[in-house]
């Protein structure tokens, strides 16, 4: 872990420093014009369901253009409808003359065809009067129709599965859908797969959800061909952005006294006020605003071109400030969103200094110069997180760091509310080690002595038989790690979730309040098994229901080694730094790949030493830098309060793994064991035939008094 550097008096955050190497290769373009991730999605063209993961910035919009023009041109479609979840998304689908670029054919959408451009706003009653100009398009020649999520789910219901047959339906942001039976557009999205009759594009910068359903059944999802493009190498492949720093800032009292202390004023920065029902909330976004304006410094009045407030700084330095709170004069807030969205101040990094927005300026919100993205309060879902961190990960010349700080509320012994503020403390930690997880590169993990992958360097001296061999593809970022007792997954899904999906499953496990609760600040009385084991096995199961027992576990396996050699590797490489070694800076993008050489040259790696280890101490670590040692006690004092004896459902998962103890050993657990592990899984035995006893007590005693 590494703090971020401070060039301001401002306070130094604890943070999650992530290093790349600016390579440059994510923003060369190839003959047809097309960058890194935009020719992986093309080679893929033909399939006829396609989901995109990639993140913000990655250029998904323009592979869609590429993608779509081929299926109309050689694949015989007949048209192309693509659904954006707001209105000001659309304009990311404007022409674009490809072919100066090396490309067959331009990008051309007709004026009348793209309904995000027309007047009104996305209601139901305006989007339901724009579903005659989607029955329009059907019935013309045209080829290219750009509207919103909602117009298209009015459009679906009115005209019917059906008019839609032998078309390329793409979706922007996909992580809007859901397969919840609630969520309509996630319910019609099956209903036209189970048809079978149009060709379906999925793009999303931040596919797992958070907080909520998955966006696809499991069923649905096996259609799909995945075209993975990790955050690792676009970050990696930048000419400029050399690191990400993502940390959070403990505050007391009203947050609008503490905001300065992580606004520097030399970052061009977006900030997100609270949603004023948020418990961070002064519940007078207006007068948020103009105290965080204060800080900035003195208010010399409005630009009458932008609609900019501008602020003097003491240091003498006027700032440029855009207000996407004050939503209460419409043309003056249309002045400053157009001021925004100028293209011909795109390139111009003096155009704006700060934008203060609530609830805009998150997805396709384009500001390359974006350097650091403040958040007040925990936001709603990781997704959200993921979408706003994506706002300073553009590249652009001369910016080197970036950075995403989250303002959380600090749990007080005097607080009224301390449950609330733990919650969110423990999702700002969840949020932060996820997003660690997935900024780290890929892993390709293989049982001990399988031999080399072809396309890995094993550095010097090469692969070694036997040895502890550690390859990285120089091309993907992709790291090779061989593991002793590693279950190999069986069924192509398996092998496909192990391979593309592991940050979903991080995601659900780290989600989990009793697994952060325990993990964090329960760790006198909770074993790192108890969690890599019981808890992310439960979670397996539920998420994979329909996968073979072998295929859950390895699934497991692959989740906990992934979390696990990322926080050793960096440990590692933090240990190396504070001993006076070159730490992640100076080595690029191999500082995590020596971590995890160091990692694993210490020890003999193998699936139980990865289950021995708590997942959660380096979380721990950069906490107990950022809160003062009353507050972590009052945190300790309000989780120990809700300690409950082994729920049932944990008894029975400490019975199976018993079970497979005594196959091993050829007897079962002893509750006397020096073992703490051992112990548990016999006390989880113990539980579970009490839960029988009383179940079976209650039958009888029901049976008596029939």
């Amino acid at each position: 872990m590494t703090k971020p550097t401070n060039p301001t008096n401002t306070y130094t955050v604890p943070s999650v420093s992530i290093t790349t190497a600016h390579t440059g290769a994510s923003s060369k373009a190839n003959a047809l014009g097309m960058r890194a991730m935009q020719e992986r999605a093309y080679a893929k063209r033909g399939e006829q369901y396609l989901l995109i993961k990639s993140p913000p910035a990655s250029g998904k919009s323009r592979a869609l253009m590429f993608i779509a023009l081929d299926k109309l041109n050689n694949q015989g479609l007949q048209q192309a409808i693509i659904v954006v979840p707001e209105r000001s998304i659309g304009g990311s689908f404007a022409d674009e003359p490809l072919s100066q670029y090396g490309f067959y054919w331009d990008w051309q959408v007709a004026p009348q065809w793209n309904l995000c451009n027309a007047p009104g706003v996305d209601e139901p009653r305006v989007a339901k009067s724009k579903v005659d100009a989607v029955r329009k398009f059907l019935e013309s020649t045209d080829k290219l129709l750009v509207c919103t999520h909602a117009t298209f789910r009015f459009a679906v219901e009115e005209l019917g599965i059906e008019a839609f047959d032998n078309r390329l339906i793409a979706i922007d942001e996909f992580h809007h859908v859901s397969s919840n039976p609630d969520n309509v557009l996630g319910s019609q999205l099956g209903a036209f797969i189970a048809r079978d009759k149009v060709h379906l594009v999925a793009m999303t910068g931040s596919y797992f959800r958070g907080d909520s359903e998955a966006v696809l059944g499991p069923v649905d999802e096996a259609k799909f061909e995945t075209i993975t493009y990790t955050y690792y190498e676009q970050l990696n492949g930048y000419q400029w952005l050399k690191s990400l720093d993502i940390g959070y800032f403990f505050y007391t009292g009203p947050y609008v006294d503490a905001v300065t202390k992580v606004l520097d004023p030399t970052l061009k920065t977006i900030v997100h006020i609270p949603n004023v029902n948020a418990r961070e909330s002064l519940k007078d976004k207006e007068r948020e605003v103009n105290e965080i304006m204060h800080g900035l410094g003195e208010w010399k009045g409005v630009d009458p071109d932008t609609g900019f407030h501008l602020v003097k700084t003491k240091e003498g330095r006027t700032l440029k400030v855009a207000d996407l709170v004050d939503d209460s004069d419409p043309a003056k807030r249309s002045k400053v969103l157009t001021a925004l969205k100028d293209p011909a101040q795109k390139n111009n990094r003096d155009h704006v200094d700060v934008i203060i927005a609530l609830g805009m300026a998150k997805e396709g919100f384009d500001w390359i110069w974006c350097e650091h993205a403040l958040t007040i309060g925990y936001r709603s879902s990781l997704t959200e997180i993921v979408q706003i961190i994506g706002r300073a990960t553009r590249d652009a010349e001369g910016k080197e760091r970036a950075r995403f700080t989250n303002l959380i509320a600090e749990p007080a012994a005097d607080q009224a509310a301390v449950t609330e503020a733990v919650n969110d403390m423990l999702k700002a930690i969840s949020a932060s080690l996820l997003m660690e997880q997935v900024l780290a590169p890929r892993y390709e993990f293989t049982p001990k002595s399988n031999g080399p992958k072809e396309g890995f360097d094993y550095g010097e001296g090469g692969y070694k038989d036997g040895g502890h061999n550690i390859g990285v593809n120089t091309d993907t970022g992709q790291i090779h790690v061989e593991v002793n007792g590693l279950t190999t997954p069986q069924s192509p899904e398996a092998t496909r979730i192990c391979k593309e999906d592991l940050n979903e499953v991080v995601t659900s496990f780290l989600q989990n309040k009793t697994v952060l609760e325990r993990g964090l600040f329960d760790k006198e009385n909770t074993l790192p098994e108890e969690l890599t084991q019981l808890h992310m096995g439960k979670i397996v199961r539920e998420r994979y229901p329909d996968l073979s027992d072998t295929d859950q576990e390895a699934i497991r396996q692959h989740a906990i080694a992934a979390m696990n050699i990322t926080q050793q590797a960096k440990l590692a490489l933090a240990q190396a730094d504070a001993n006076g070694g070159t730490g992640g800076m100076a080595q690029g993008s191999t500082a995590l790949l020596d971590g995890v050489r160091k990692f694993i040259n210490v020890r003999d790696l193998d699936i139980d030493l990865i289950d021995r280890i708590n997942p959660f101490d380096a979380a721990y670590a950069v906490l107990a830098k950022a809160m003062d040692e009353k507050s972590l006690r009052q945190v300790q004092a309000s989780i120990a309060a809700k300690k409950v004896s082994i729920p049932r459902d944990e008894a029975v998962e400490l019975t199976a793994r018993a079970r497979t103890f005594k196959q091993e050993r050829g007897r079962l657990p002893d509750i006397n064991s020096a073992d703490a592990w051992e112990k548990r899984m016999a006390e989880g035995v113990a539980a579970f035939m009490r839960y029988k006893a009383q179940e079976l007590a209650a039958k009888q005693s029901g049976v008596s008094h029939g």
